[in-house]
């Protein structure tokens, strides 16, 4: 597998203002607009983690773009371009960030993680196992590991910047931005993990829950951040899916596998990871770009 050197930081190939350093996206302030820069860092459990994943950037941008397109009915977005050569001498090396860019107009950002289940997998099964409900809404009796909902799932997340998300009712939200933003910030939610489950069982491809940002422009909501990609999305292949079982989703489950298999201690930061486990994560994120727009990268 050919691929090109890995993008730890952007910050030496941009001339503007950094104004946030993600744990993998660098927002720059080109006055009217941001500059969103993906790079190719990767985390897990809450650490940044050593090396970087060749295109894994690359993949996060592109498919965003993609999927803001093919949204673009279901609600309008932040995005302006993504095209690096409109940049001009903003950026010194347009040749290495030339998939990496998104220029978007300024939104003020809703503070609140809209979570999206359609099946009941991962910390939402963990929630059902202790107390039979998720983000405080009560579920039937019985339900299996990895089982389909009736009707997805609206479980919003109040947004630190510092530390973990916290899963909080919808009662919760409303009180913190809300009634009627609550309501049209849950229905586009789920408006749009619909659109998306339709597009991706068409491809083979199970979408087990998701995430999206908001943003507001003249009291507009508009959708910011990413969308759909593996940092923001599970998603399974068909041909994997099964009750009572841990399924393999299409990301970076292979640095995850890696890592609850190894000595590290979960309190500090793990050593590097070895090529091997970089390079299957390299592979996952193209391979589910591939069937998700019929397009190699």
């Amino acid at each position: 597998m050919t691929t090109s050197p890995a993008l730890s930081t952007a910050v030496d190939y941009v001339k503007a203002p950094l104004l946030y350093k993600g744990k993998v996206r660098e927002l720059y302030d080109l006055g009217e607009h941001y500059l969103i820069v993906v790079t190719d860092r990767i985390s897990a459990f809450d650490y940044v983690l050593d090396p970087a994943v060749p295109e894994k950037g690359n993949v996060l941008n592109r498919l965003s773009a993609f999927w803001f397109e093919q949204t673009a009915d279901v609600i309008e977005n932040h995005i302006v371009h993504t095209d690096v050569e409109k940049l001009g001498d903003l950026v010194t090396e347009p040749e290495l960030l030339k998939n990496r860019i998104m220029v978007s107009r300024k939104a003020e950002r809703i503070d609140i993680e809209c979570v999206i289940r359609g099946y009941i997998t991962g910390g939402g099964w963990r929630q059902y196992v202790k107390t039979s409900e998720i983000n405080g809404i009560k579920l039937r009796e019985g339900l299996r590991k990895n089982e389909r909902f009736d009707q997805p799932l609206f479980t919003p997340a109040a947004k630190n910047d510092v530390g973990h998300d916290e899963d909080i009712p919808f009662e919760k939200m409303q009180e913190l931005v809300g009634s009627e933003l609550a309501e049209e910030l849950r229905d586009q939610s789920i408006k749009l993990y619909e659109f998306a489950r339709g597009f991706c069982e068409e491809r083979g491809i199970i979408l087990a829950d998701c995430k999206f940002e908001f943003g507001l422009i003249g009291g507009k909501v508009i959708l910011i951040d990413e969308i759909f990609t593996p940092d923001s999305s599970r998603f399974w292949s068909k041909d994997n899916y099964e009750l009572d079982i841990e399924i393999d989703s299409m990301d970076k489950e292979p640095v995850r596998t890696y890592l609850l298999g190894s000595d590290w201690d979960q309190n500090s930061k793990p050593a590097p990871l070895p090529s091997s486990v970089v390079e299957e994560t390299t592979r996952r994120y193209l391979d589910i770009y591939k069937v998700l727009t019929g397009r190699a990268l």
